[in-house]
């Protein structure tokens, strides 16, 4: 979690989620209104500024009123299964990167490119193939953002260290990490230890040649390639490249507690736009992945955050719920309010315009983006049904290997045969 103290977050995550639905933009629908229901996920600060960019959509469309449903991360999808059980379902939903086709084989979504109201002209058909599920555009991204190297700037004009040039492998930098650890002014350590990095791992999965997830629904990779994986953090931590769990207080260390221990971090390009106001004195830059001397072509990727409209809306608000994904989709208006917490704009005009007038933390996210979005790209397949876990079974390896209960080809092991195994019930 990025943008806010975990400790922060958890004293007023319950009150928010309990207090989100009371705070209806505009009241109950009177004398005609159409209602529509809201519902997302994130931190506080992303709760209040979407609250506040509800109101002003509601503003800007008389007799369309939304009601919030907000909640942490996990509990947004805890309570997405109960509606989903008793078919009741938000209007309009964002999706869980590993439940989207979980959802859509629950029939959850409706197909949006029959909806007047919401405009896909921005849009050339090859993107708009590329939002597809199973060849119906059903979703609709509203975010994009890609794996990514973040550091310190400061720390390493502090420290006077080059960092690696930009086509340097994963070698290089386990070597530049494990001789900075050594000897650097403020006996930091080159990185917290993040061996359950998903998109870091579906990068280094690209360019051995594999894929995540493969087009027909199975897991795309070799327990090898996990285990090289494994063996890369293993190296660093052995040589004291990268905090220590005991350091980072377990697996997912909170940005606020290590922000200071290290120079540089795994993550998503996204994320830099809440973390780096967390140390405002410090500057903060992005750069791409290492990548293998021998990685393959298109390995690099684009991730999109979706969001939906349930497939049991009632007919008669379908305009209004266009409207609605097109002011999160297709309007600067609404990222002016919400920033760019969920990544780059997917509508390329809203991309430019917004890359025009960005901020330093918002141009690097942007810039980074960009990047990929030239770039060579093989497809990339959503998570299949059943693996919905998957990531809390791979922090839970990686959290084994780092203690020394587990070694690295049993944790790669273990994490294919539990993903399968998933897989299979699912089916």
């Amino acid at each position: 979690m990025s943008g806010l103290d975990r400790r922060a977050f958890l004293k007023v995550a319950a009150a928010g989620a309990l207090g989100a639905g009371l705070v209806a933009c505009g009241g109950d629908a009177e004398g005609g209104d159409t209602t529509l229901r809201y519902a997302w996920w994130g931190n506080t600060i992303r709760q209040q500024n979407y609250t506040k960019a509800l109101k002003e959509f509601s503003g800007k469309n008389p007799g369309i009123q939304v009601e919030p449903e907000f909640a942490e991360y996990s509990a947004f999808q805890e309570r997405m299964t109960t509606q989903m059980a008793a078919r009741d379902v938000a209007d309009i939903f964002w999706i869980a990167s590993a439940q989207v086709l979980t959802y859509n084989k629950s029939n959850l979504y409706r197909r949006l490119d029959d909806i007047p109201t919401l405009d896909l002209s921005d849009y050339s058909q090859q993107e708009l193939d590329s939002f597809k599920l199973n060849g119906q555009l059903n979703t609709m991204p509203f975010g994009v953002f890609v794996p990514v190297m973040r550091y310190n700037e400061t720390f390493a004009e502090e420290d006077d260290v080059e960092l690696p040039p930009g086509d340097a492998d994963w070698d290089a930098w386990a070597t530049f990490l494990i001789d900075y650890s050594k000897d650097n002014s403020g006996k930091r350590k080159g990185m917290p230890y993040e061996a359950d990095a998903d998109m870091w791992f579906e990068a280094w999965l690209r360019q051995r040649g594999e894929q995540l997830w493969t087009e027909d629904g199975n897991a795309g990779f070799t327990a090898d390639s996990v285990r090289a994986w494994f063996d890369w953090w293993d190296k660093m931590q052995k040589a004291g490249a990268v905090l220590t769990l005991s350091e980072q207080e377990g697996m997912g260390p909170d940005w606020a507690l290590v922000g200071e221990k290290v120079l540089a971090k795994v993550g998503n390009s996204n994320h830099i736009i809440d973390d780096a106001k967390m140390f405002p004195d410090h500057r903060f830059r992005l750069r791409g992945m290492p990548v293998a001397k021998d990685a393959q072509a298109g390995h690099p990727f684009l991730y999109f955050p979706r969001m939906a409209i349930y497939q049991g809306i009632d007919e008669e608000n379908l305009e209004a719920a266009g409207k609605l994904v097109n002011y999160n989709t297709n309007d600067p208006a609404m990222l002016q309010t919400v920033g760019l917490t969920m990544g780059a704009p997917v509508n390329p005009k809203v991309f430019q315009q917004t890359l025009d007038t960005a901020s330093g933390d918002e141009k690097e996210m942007l810039t980074a983006v960009q990047s990929v979005r030239e770039a060579e790209r093989r497809p990339r397949f959503e998570a299949p049904p059943g693996t919905s876990t998957w990531r809390t079974a791979m922090a839970r390896a990686a959290e084994e290997i780092s203690l020394g209960r587990l070694s690295t080809a049993d944790g790669a092991t273990r994490l294919l045969d539990e993903i399968k195994t998933g897989i299979t019930r699912a089916r």
